[in-house]
């Protein structure tokens, strides 16, 4: 068992698709005599659904060369491939935060402390005053009871500095903690969203709107494997970044723009009509066609790159299979009839 650790797990996939993945999953997890820790389990189910093209790159290389899953391995692959963050980002914020509490309860806790004590002294001396009949004795009384409220007042004063502080350290990691979110739910390439961060931002849209006012935009790269071999790796990771810079440009602020895996990339676009989410996918499309890009080495121009895409809108009774499956089979559709089109799924 993993002591101190933070992750927040991010899957949203139908019962028939999970199914089928976990007929794969424990097959394999086997075979390389890996334990089913939910560590590992997530490493693996990435590595089935193909979703994360670098994770299955690094464990593809451990099987070719034999090396052991141990533990160690487990927690950077998931650290680097699964969670995009840093699980140590989590446990120092985690640290952190104990530690402001710490440092708040126990300025209260003497404060409070002070203040019972001062009040006991106070009731004391108030039987004293009543029983004093000399001025001198009654300033010598006052005199102790000023010092103790002075002192009460100094510890009220620290203690509200302590709040400040404790107030102000929790605010900053606040914010760090929303960073940290934040890149857990953006893919590392492109600044998109991931995958994960994808499935469940779909599953709150289809949730939450209405039949025909959600649309969801499935794009490829057309050929791509041509652009990896002809040009490398670098040249098609760059080209990537250039198509989802495209796609953010034209999406509205309030869509959701992802990379689903690989080449391929998708827009969610809640509270959107029909024509604006095709003169959305239309725009992304031309702008591609129109580009000229140049390798960064020599300067020297590509060959035109273009983009098959297709579009369906949210209909009554969807659940986010049935709406992504509509997308995926219209961009199919795109790019089996000559790609570089808009193709728009005509049973929505």
């Amino acid at each position: 068992m993993i002591d101190s650790t933070s992750f927040i797990p991010c899957y949203d996939f139908s019962i028939a698709l999970n199914s089928t993945y976990l007929k794969q999953i424990v097959p394999l997890m086997i075979r390389h005599n890996i334990g089913a820790n939910p560590i590992n389990y997530a490493i693996w189910y990435d590595y089935v659904s193909g979703s994360n093209a670098k994770l299955t790159e690094v464990v593809d290389t451990l099987i070719s060369e034999q090396k052991p899953f141990d533990c160690d391995t487990s927690i950077e692959l998931y650290r680097k491939h699964i969670c995009n963050t840093s699980l140590e980002s989590f446990e120092k914020i985690n640290s952190h935060i104990q530690k402001v509490i710490v440092q708040a309860t126990s300025s209260i806790t003497d404060t409070y402390n002070k203040a019972e004590a001062t009040n006991d002294s106070f009731q004391k001396k108030t039987v004293v005053l009543e029983n004093l009949s000399t001025a001198t004795d009654i300033k010598t009384i006052l005199q102790e009871i000023i010092k103790e409220t002075q002192a009460l007042a100094a510890t009220s004063h620290a203690m509200q500095a302590k709040l400040i502080e404790a107030n102000n350290e929790m605010q900053l990691l606040k914010n760090e903690l929303v960073q940290v979110r934040q890149t857990a739910a953006t893919d590392g390439l492109t600044g998109l969203l991931n995958r994960r961060a994808f499935d469940q931002t779909l599953s709150e849209v289809v949730e939450q709107s209405e039949p025909g006012q959600a649309f969801l935009s499935m794009l490829d790269i057309d050929h791509f494997k041509r652009v990896n071999d002809t040009y490398g790796h670098t040249v098609g990771d760059n080209v990537i970044k250039y198509v989802a810079s495209l796609m953010k440009k034209h999406a509205e602020d309030y869509h959701h723009v992802a990379r689903y895996g690989g080449e391929e990339l998708a827009i969610i676009m809640p509270n959107t009509s029909k024509e604006q989410a095709l003169e959305i996918s239309e725009n992304i499309r031309v702008a591609m066609e129109k580009s000229r890009l140049k390798r960064k080495d020599n300067n020297q121009p590509l060959d035109t790159i273009t983009l098959s895409i297709g579009i369906t809108q949210l209909q009554t009774g969807d659940t986010t299979e049935s709406f992504l499956v509509r997308a995926d089979n219209a961009l199919y559709q795109a790019k089996e009839t000559g790609r570089n089109k808009v193709i728009h799924d005509q049973s929505s």
